[in-house]
């Protein structure tokens, strides 16, 4: 069964280690069926290259905001309105700011403010980023605005401290897909 079939994610990664856990991520949304398209931050180069993403989804990942190929150059507007779910996954606490306040400096932010469909973001940073006032505050604007918040989850972070700041596991982050789409169509 293909609980995602007919299904269009747009996966965002931003800057974050957790990043790499996003291949993984877009493989288990296209094993359960979906279609998934991936657009990057820069920085989120610097941890995974798109030539990664394009290998498991089967689709170029993209990365400019100002695509000269697509057409006249709107290329954000067309992929907004494809997708039934923008997932960001890792959000780091510079996108989740960046998203809470409007932002509209890169491709992903971009999408986010040009769609009308489910936004989802997995929050990963360290504990102390995810503590922090600022982030909690962003965290809850962006709820009260609809946005999904799955996780963080709890467990050893990158930095080698433990606490809450983990992004959730794909097979997880890819239960809560599946929650919430097939909740929009009942």
């Amino acid at each position: 069964m293909q609980p995602l079939a007919k299904k269009r994610i747009l996966l965002g990664v931003t800057g974050g280690i957790a990043a790499y856990k996003s291949a993984d991520l877009t493989r288990r949304l296209r094993e359960a069926g979906a279609e998934v398209q991936v657009a990057m931050t820069p920085a989120a180069t610097a941890f995974v290259a798109p030539l990664t993403f394009q290998a498991v989804s089967g689709q170029p990942a993209r990365v400019d905001l100002l695509d000269t190929h697509a057409e006249a150059g709107m290329g954000h507007i067309e992929l907004a309105r494809w997708a039934d779910l923008i997932l960001i996954a890792p959000a780091t606490a510079d996108f989740l700011a960046r998203l809470a306040h409007g932002m509209a400096n890169d491709l992903l932010s971009t999408l986010c403010l040009a769609t009308d469909q489910p936004i989802a973001v997995a929050p990963a940073m360290n504990r102390l980023m995810w503590q922090n006032v600022a982030t909690q505050d962003n965290c809850r604007l962006l709820a009260r605005r609809g946005v999904h918040i799955w996780g963080p989850g709890v467990g050893e972070q990158a930095c080698g401290e433990i606490g809450a700041g983990r992004m959730l596991e794909s097979v997880e982050l890819c239960g809560h897909v599946v929650e919430l789409l097939g909740a929009r169509e009942g």
